[in-house]
């Protein structure tokens, strides 16, 4: 006869413990915990952003409210948020557009000078850049050295030099003078290396099996995944041109060819200072950059991000 076989005894589920101290003196986790503390911490970096983001904009409130205002009370008193609200008005927008001489001619001008410069620094720059990090050559170290040490000297060390040389060559008063000298930049030209060294040369070697030329290969394969680079650049290079004051202000000397930065500080002079048109007219000058940002500003953290770690 076979004997059964002993029976199983069942051991009871173990109690669920909360946050505490457990049998030994020692803490206890509960899951909430963690989820408490990541979401704390997100409210806190919101603020945080909310508040740096109310302290930038305050400069630009303040200018907008004065664009409302008589230029002589703005310059005697300061931009405040104190104001009369009954001594606002709209002459300074009457004045900026119907007796506001030159100021659209200088407004296209520099305009112009950025699209135009903007587009030439992006295109020579990438090309510089991606004979950097796609290409073997002699001496190839050694010219990228010289690009990041072009990176450390202040424009106002090579502006003398560079102001006599275009003067030899009759270059002054010109707008080729302005572009010409700073379509390869050593910023953007470090930048797009470092971005270019992150595309795998898979890419370009299946290109050159299909037939596809090393022009095509970069306009048809490099650019399109490059995107967010040159919006980044873009946008940069576009603040940096569209307020560039110092170098027009050596080589211009024609009145119809002022950019606007030189063309506003014109307004200022030893016998009488527009205050009205230059406050509102530097409120205007704001919205190109305002609609560069805008319309490239999904690429841009990307590209930045992308620029900085590639490599």
């Amino acid at each position: 006869m076979v004997a059964p076989p002993p029976a199983v005894q069942s051991t009871p589920p173990r109690p669920r413990r909360r946050a505490g101290r457990d049998d030994r003196g020692e803490r206890s986790t509960d899951a909430r915990g963690p989820r408490l503390s990541h979401t704390a911490g997100s409210w806190i970096q919101a603020g945080l952003l909310v508040v740096i983001a109310a302290i930038a904009l305050v400069p630009l409130v303040a200018i907008f409210v004065g664009t409302f205002q008589d230029g002589n009370d703005v310059i005697r008193r300061g931009m405040s948020f104190d104001v009369d609200v009954s001594a606002l008005n709209l002459d300074n927008y009457v004045m900026l557009f119907t007796d506001s001489g030159a100021y659209f001619q200088w407004f296209g001008n520099s305009l112009v000078l950025t699209v135009v410069q903007v587009v030439l620094t992006l295109l020579v720059s990438s090309f510089v850049a991606y004979g950097f990090a796609m290409y073997d050559f002699p001496g190839k170290s050694l010219w990228f050295v010289m690009v990041l040490l072009v990176m450390t000297v202040p424009f106002e060390m090579l502006m003398l030099p560079l102001y006599v040389q275009v003067n030899d060559m009759g270059l002054a008063d010109t707008y080729t003078v302005i572009v010409l000298p700073f379509l390869a930049q050593a910023v953007t030209i470090f930048f797009f290396r470092q971005y270019f060294l992150g595309i795998p040369k898979d890419l370009l070697e299946a290109g050159r099996v299909d037939g596809v030329t090393e022009f095509g290969i970069f306009f048809r394969i490099v650019l399109p995944i490059s995107k967010p680079a040159m919006a980044a650049m873009a946008i940069l290079n576009g603040m940096i041109c569209w307020n560039n004051f110092l170098w027009p202000l050596l080589v211009l000397r024609t009145p119809e060819k002022f950019t606007l930065p030189i063309g506003l500080n014109t307004l200022l002079t030893p016998y009488g200072n527009n205050y009205e048109l230059l406050i509102i007219g530097a409120f205007f000058s704001l919205i190109p950059i305002l609609i560069l940002f805008l319309a490239f500003q999904r690429f841009f953290i990307e590209g930045m991000t992308a620029g900085a770690v590639k490599g």
